[in-house]
């Protein structure tokens, strides 16, 4: 069984014999396989200090420092990227071939897009007499999901290092490996002591102690809708900057229009992509009452081509979910969709047919979806889409934007102005019209509960700067 006891601190590694463990769980046996230790307060208080120390000098480097630091980082990325895929298919049970193709790959792409944003951005410009000037944040503290455990790392820990801030990372506990390689990363490329720590532990504790730190000036979590509450209370109270990614329940609107033959196909995948654990997957999909069966034949026959089973076969598609806890939710919700009376396509409770153990579960779409069920408004965030008809495209519009979330959506149609009109309707942060491809730059955050802020590109680097006037410049 593996043992990591160590926290990455002021340049180098701490060990922490001492501390309680948390156990690390394999998704494809529920059999324990590692441990970690838990962070305290007093953890954090190391770690916001050294970053406080190097903040003074960080905070005062070049742009061109920046950049050479951020390259160093994405050529080791590049260079192990191997080494991230596996443990990132280990602690959550992604498919390798999806680790390989995206896990990774994403993640690296934020380092990348860092350093293209800061080749051009201005960090001082004259406005008349005034001038606007850019500057880092401070100590920003950084908490990570476990479901994307590289790519939600490098959106925050990228931007910041090249905003010239320092910071204090608490990668989740459930997927801790891919963020300890990723800390050994930023040890090789030659970070500064104390611009980049690592404190590992729970929300209740770690979460909880840099929330709260009067010496971190941000903080930025990616997490559940309750975390980020949780998150902002406590930040509140020293009046801290909070980024907040949160929750989703993303609707994928169909115009009668749209290529439904290729589209459902697709609008499946992309809502059940990584076991369906995406905050922003579209696993709302609304079609025209007329075209309801059509879809239903079409969703059918794309789940039908899922391979799920062991994530270390190249010819998996689908691994299992992440943890227990999750698994039991997915559970549940399956549950609650049948008693609700939603018409079941295919999938159902419990595991696949042949698999006897792990966390995997059966691909699950529901048709004849209503607003009031509980599938149709709580994310589940396991494979589970929901199919609901619409009379019109006013219907089809308040459908989609019948949630308390608003972080993405997906709009499928042939005509591009009538698409470009509809996305202008739609309340998210980010709209998909027509599958394009993954872009890190565009802006990517939401409305209503889905949180506040944006990461990714110019959007995201802008987070972790502090805006100042200098008038008679």
């Amino acid at each position: 069984m593996r043992t990591d006891a160590a926290f990455y601190i002021d340049g180098q590694w701490q060990d922490r014999p001492e501390a309680p463990r948390l156990a690390v769980v394999n998704p494809v046996t529920a059999q324990v396989m590692g441990e970690v230790a838990a962070g305290s307060a007093a953890d954090v208080d190391l770690a916001v200090a050294a970053a406080r120390r190097a903040f003074e000098t960080f905070s005062l480097s070049s742009v061109d420092e920046r950049i050479a630091l951020l390259t160093r980082i994405l050529a080791l990325m590049e260079e192990r990227a191997e080494a991230f895929a596996q443990a990132i298919s280990t602690e959550m049970g992604a498919a390798i071939a999806f680790s390989r193709a995206s896990q990774v790959p994403f993640g690296i792409a934020h380092v990348r897009a860092q350093i293209e944003v800061l080749r051009d951005y201005a960090f001082l410009y004259r406005q008349g007499g005034t001038a606007i000037a850019k500057e880092p944040i401070g100590v920003c503290a950084l908490i990570t999901p476990w479901n994307w455990p590289l790519y939600q790392l490098t959106a925050k820990v990228a931007p910041a290092i090249a905003a010239g801030c320092t910071v204090v990372l608490k990668p989740s506990e459930l997927s801790p490996y891919s963020a300890l390689l990723f800390a050994q990363v930023m040890h090789d490329a030659g970070t500064p002591p104390g611009v980049f720590n690592l404190v590992g532990g729970t929300g209740e504790v770690v979460g909880a102690a840099l929330a709260s730190h009067p010496d971190v000036d941000m903080i930025s979590i990616t997490g559940s809708t309750r975390a980020g509450v949780l998150v902002a209370q406590a930040a509140a109270v020293t009046v801290k900057r909070v980024v907040q990614e949160l929750g989703g329940k993303s609707p994928n609107v169909f115009l009668d229009d749209a290529d439904f033959e290729n589209g459902v196909a697709k609008g499946v995948l992309a809502g059940m992509r990584n076991v369906g654990q995406s905050c922003s997957a579209p696993t709302r999909m609304l079609v025209p009452e007329s075209r309801l069966a059509e879809v239903e034949a079409l969703a059918a026959k794309a789940v039908a081509g899922i391979k799920v089973g062991d994530p270390q076969d190249d010819q998996t598609t689908m691994g299992p979910i992440a943890n227990a806890p999750q698994f039991r939710r997915v559970q549940e919700m399956i549950a609650a969709g049948i008693e609700e009376g939603a018409r079941l396509v295919c999938g159902g409770l419990g595991r696949p047919e042949g698999i006897e153990q792990g966390f995997f579960v059966r691909p699950t779409v529901f048709s004849r979806v209503t607003p009031q069920m509980r599938v149709a408004q709580e994310e589940i965030f396991g494979p589970v889409l929901v199919i609901m008809p619409y009379r019109d495209e006013a219907h089809a519009i308040a459908l989609a934007n019948d949630t308390i979330y608003g972080l993405g959506a997906h709009l499928q149609s042939a005509d591009l102005e009538r698409a470009r009109r509809v996305a202008g309707r739609i309340r998210a942060g980010q709209v998909h019209i027509n599958y394009p491809p993954w872009n890190a730059h565009a802006p990517f955050g939401g409305y209503k509960r889905s949180g506040n802020g944006r990461e990714y590109g110019e959007y995201g680097l802008e987070e972790y700067l502090e805006t100042k006037a200098i008038v008679g410049y």
